[in-house]
């Protein structure tokens, strides 16, 4: 689906406008989208917008990376939005001159009908230009990461609170997918924020200068998210390696005590075992206390080495 915005030299909104009339004198600027668009819609980005072949050929070829390239007085920008669901990367490709905005995404894009219904409804919005139509598409790309990184931190903010009741490989397999999606996300927002810098650094792009305030602005946004994302990361880390250490001081814990047990009944069992053989030249099978006293000095054995392992501080 191809739709077009134009906005005629008296400040007045056109909604779908011919694509042939949309260079005419009374044209101030126009904004076309290509909304999933088919494959003869798509070829419309060389037979009438005549883009350059580099540049068509990105916005066919998925998935490139965020970045922008200048030919003469066009700017081509790739930028990417996030699913929500599976946090994966979703393109979207923005031609921009000083007359013209050209957006092309071949899945629907949120971002771009709020930035569409705003230079609908706000005049004041239509007298920027489509400059303002790109930071407004740019704006609420980053917009929409911040929601996708709040919610994994309140999945790690949940497992700390919850660590000592979670098994060893639950934990792990919650950690291993938390870091799994902040790596999506930086794969995401690190470009993105990248892109900006070359955005609000270049000199290339003459209209830019009276809005450089606003692009700054979502710059430190994407900084902001590339700082939470990687704190995020560490934070599953120390998580992971706290309680691999906790389990393993339960385990020695555990171990030890059960070595206390082993120790104790070692001599106890030698002499069960000694006169357990039964051979006929053992004088003390025909003693009429022999029985009783054997079980004194087991029991005697036992509590001098519970006496002596609790001295040493085994069972603290």
């Amino acid at each position: 689906m191809i739709r077009t915005l134009a906005v005629s030299s008296d400040n007045q909104l056109l909604h779908d406008v011919p694509l042939a009339e949309l260079d005419g004198p009374q044209i101030q600027w126009y904004w076309v989208d290509f909304d999933s668009p088919s494959d003869e819609e798509a070829l419309l980005l060389r037979d009438h917008f005549h883009f350059h072949p580099l540049a068509i050929e990105d916005c066919f070829h998925l998935l490139q990376r965020p970045k922008m390239d200048h030919y003469g007085d066009m700017h081509f920008f790739v930028m990417h939005a996030i699913d929500p669901k599976t946090l994966e990367a979703e393109e979207v490709d923005v031609f921009l001159s000083s007359r013209f905005i050209v957006t092309f995404h071949k899945i629907g894009s949120r971002e771009i009908e709020d930035a569409w219904s705003r230079i609908s409804q706000q005049e004041a919005l239509r007298k920027e230009g489509p400059i303002y139509a790109l930071y407004l598409i740019l704006d609420n790309h980053v917009d929409q990461y911040f929601p996708c990184v709040y919610q994994l931190e309140d999945q790690l903010d949940e497992i700390e609170s919850i660590m000592e009741a979670e098994s060893v490989d639950s934990l792990m397999r919650d950690m291993f997918e938390i870091r799994s999606k902040l790596l999506k996300l930086r794969r995401t927002i690190v470009p993105m924020r990248d892109l900006l810098y070359r955005v609000i650094s270049t000199d290339r792009i003459e209209q830019l200068k009276d809005h450089l305030l606003f692009f700054t602005d979502i710059h430190d946004h994407l900084l902001k998210l590339s700082e939470m994302i990687d704190s995020n990361r560490e934070i599953t880390a120390d998580i992971r390696d706290s309680y691999i250490s906790l389990n393993a001081n339960r385990m020695n814990t555990i171990m030890k005590t059960l070595t206390v047990i082993t120790t104790i009944f070692m001599p106890l069992t030698f002499i069960a075992g000694l006169y357990g053989m039964n051979f006929v030249n053992m004088p003390e099978l025909g003693w009429h206390w022999g029985y009783y006293a054997v079980l004194l000095i087991m029991l005697g054995i036992g509590i001098w080495m519970f006496a002596w392992f609790w001295r040493k501080g085994w069972f603290r």
